[in-house]
């Protein structure tokens, strides 16, 4: 949580922007504007179309208008974590606080309360950075660098690519891969086809934006409302 929440009431509407080209796609602002609802806050979340040149500006921008907060999201992720006050080398989360921008990364906490002994990364953009951080040692692959990926005898495989129509690997039972594209790729149905335990997209969305909703406003987040607002059903 954050360590100064935000007020709720007070100085009018609170803002949070979610920066990324494209962004039409994103389900974030529904999602988050049914959490904020919940929550009874005066906070409007809204999407951003931001051209990499225009990408500082824009987070200036942000800063000077008084937004609380911003989601970042592809092709940015990279270039954000230079442009604030970061300790990561990926940012999808941004804080507007006394004057300064704060970033960090939420986008591996679909990883709390799993276990990893042997991770697989596919990937090499934003996502895969944070995940990268999140699970040292893991091994990465990337058309840029090791490809095809290799993952036997990973538990935990995470595909963190755009590519939706190639499956990038046959997976078996007692291996789980974790999703981050929406809605589920070729890689994921042939996962779950095989046996394999497939986490969806759609959970990882909720995942890194519920840990964001809570850097924002310094209040828990809905989960049951954020998911029902992606479609999902309740937890088990």
């Amino acid at each position: 949580m954050a360590n100064d929440p935000q007020p709720a009431s007070g100085i009018g509407t609170r803002l949070v922007a979610l920066m990324g080209h494209p962004v039409a796609h994103s389900l974030s602002p529904r999602m988050q504007n049914a959490a904020f609802a919940a929550r009874a806050l005066d906070w409007v979340y809204v999407s951003c179309d931001v051209e990499p040149d225009d990408l500082a500006e824009a987070v200036r921008g942000l800063a000077s208008l008084g937004f609380a907060g911003a989601n970042v999201t592809a092709p940015h992720k990279l270039a954000a974590a230079r442009l604030v006050d970061a300790e990561v080398r990926s940012v999808n989360t941004i804080v507007f606080r006394d004057g300064r921008a704060e970033g960090s990364s939420t986008d591996a906490a679909i990883l709390d309360g799993l276990a990893a002994a042997n991770p697989a990364i596919i990937g090499d953009g934003g996502s895969a950075t944070a995940f990268v951080q999140a699970l040292p040692g893991a091994r990465q692959f990337a058309r840029r660098g090791t490809w095809p990926p290799d993952v036997n005898g990973a538990d935990l495989v995470i595909n963190a690519t755009s590519a939706r129509d190639e499956v990038l690997v046959e997976l078996e039972p007692g291996q789980t891969l974790i999703e981050l594209p929406y809605p589920d790729t070729a890689t994921a149905v042939a996962a779950r086809a095989a046996g394999a335990t497939v986490i969806g997209g759609l959970e990882v969305l909720v995942a890194q934006g519920a840990a964001a909703f809570e850097l924002w406003t310094g209040m828990s987040a809905p989960v049951e409302v954020m998911r029902a607002a992606v479609g999902l059903s309740s937890e088990p």
